[in-house]
């Protein structure tokens, strides 16, 4: 017996996201999710200026920016030289966001907030479920394997959805999930109240053996997400807080801002990164967002792409759940995946230029000379990363010339 039209599994951004469009096209959708709403998840908590865009369709701004979410004006990018990138979404290039400014919010806050507006337009959610294997009808996906607090169940729908994030049983359970070889990295994840000098910039802070962001997430506290090579993940094990404790410490830069700073929520770990589906479908199921695809932390996109990619996939899934053939509704799958390459590519390209010069302190102290005093260039690349830009404009040999090879009054290498 088929449950609903579409079984979305996650409730995060992604899920919420592909939930409240179909709800809204008059697809029956369940959502069902591990945790209890509000719940807190390990994230740098950035929301670019086009995820407002997404959240504001949903009916769900209004509410993210009365919860206290902090308004952020651009990013600024320490490279170990000590050279700092500063870009801000308004700026001369002309172009322009749905908002002005980047949000930061708490997850447990925001990921609620989607819910409910998922909820509100007629999405029914059940919490405290984990998916344990998929339900096969021959090649095509049928439904899912759950746990309950009642024990062992089936719950089936014409389409399953995996928004089930970078962890996916999902994607695991279709075997089309790839751990890249690289860059393999750990995130430890906290808040703190008191930080010094935070203002109305998000910081990435880079070093030669990691990076760390920092930014007001709202309410008076600051969301503090340091990302190391995954080889320290046994230092890490030992004792989470005070490795997080001791790395701050150790960068003179930074030990000051948080000497009066308390911890306000406990350090989480999440990682590795890198993981990349083969294909974002197979016959009765589709992924999205960190489902199908998450690189890296750095350039904080992972929100926006997973609100984008619920609302790229929605239109697909609802042609799907109603094609009068197998093959018609495997090519609406298909279709979907080609649109989130085309959506995605440019970024993606982006993402691992960005990775790449980050894990090579020559490469970020090179960039970070051309950038800093060329604001124009780095505006440019904060909108890119801001989701308003094209990445076609960073992904150009002018742009990469302007970058590298031009910094006027200094001279190349150190």
């Amino acid at each position: 017996m088929v449950d609903s039209d579409v079984l979305v599994v996650g409730g995060g951004p992604a899920g919420s996201s592909v939930a409240f469009a179909l709800a809204t096209r008059g697809v029956s959708v369940h959502i069902i999710d591990r945790a209890h709403f509000p719940r807190p998840k390990p994230c740098a908590e950035y929301l670019s200026p086009e995820a407002s865009r997404i959240m504001a369709a949903m009916g769900a701004l209004e509410r993210v920016e009365a919860s206290g979410a902090a308004a952020l004006a651009g990013v600024r990018v320490r490279a170990p030289n000590g050279r700092v990138i500063a870009g801000d979404f308004v700026a001369a290039h002309g172009f322009r966001g749905f908002r002005d400014r980047g949000l930061s919010v708490r997850r447990e806050v925001l990921d609620a907030i989607l819910l409910d507006a998922a909820r509100a337009a007629g999405a029914r959610v059940t919490e405290g479920v984990r998916v344990t294997d998929l339900v096969r009808r021959g090649e095509t996906i049928a439904g899912v394997s759950v746990l309950t607090p009642d024990g062992a169940r089936e719950i089936r729908a014409r389409l399953v959805i995996g928004a089930d994030g970078l962890r996916s049983v999902v994607a695991r359970r279709l075997g089309v999930a790839r751990t890249l070889r690289w860059p393999r990295r750990l995130a430890l994840v906290t808040h703190y109240a008191n930080v010094d000098g935070v203002g109305e910039h998000g910081e990435m802070h880079v070093e030669r053996d990691g990076y760390v962001g920092i930014a007001d997430v709202g309410n008076g506290l600051t969301t503090v997400a340091l990302v190391v090579p995954a080889r320290r993940s046994r230092e890490i094990a030992g004792d989470r807080a005070a490795f997080l404790d001791a790395w701050l410490r150790a960068r003179p830069h930074l030990a000051p801002r948080f000497a009066a700073a308390t911890r306000a929520s406990p350090v989480v770990a999440t990682g590795p990164f890198a993981s990349h589906a083969r294909r974002a479908w197979a016959p009765g199921v589709a992924l999205v967002g960190d489902a199908a695809d998450f690189f890296d932390p750095f350039t904080g996109e992972g929100i926006y792409a997973a609100l984008r990619g619920g609302e790229l996939l929605a239109p697909w899934a609802s042609e799907a759940v109603v094609a009068r053939t197998d093959g018609d509704a495997r090519r609406a799958l298909a279709a979907y995946d080609a649109e989130r390459r085309r959506e995605f590519g440019g970024k993606w390209i982006v993402e691992r230029v960005i990775g790449a010069v980050v894990a090579a302190a020559p490469l970020i102290n090179r960039a970070a000379r051309g950038l800093s005093v060329r604001k124009d260039l780095a505006d440019v690349l904060i909108g890119v990363t801001g989701n308003f830009i094209p990445p076609r404009e960073v992904i150009r040999v002018g742009y990469l010339w302007g970058v590298f090879g031009w910094t006027p009054g200094h001279r190349a290498g150190g």
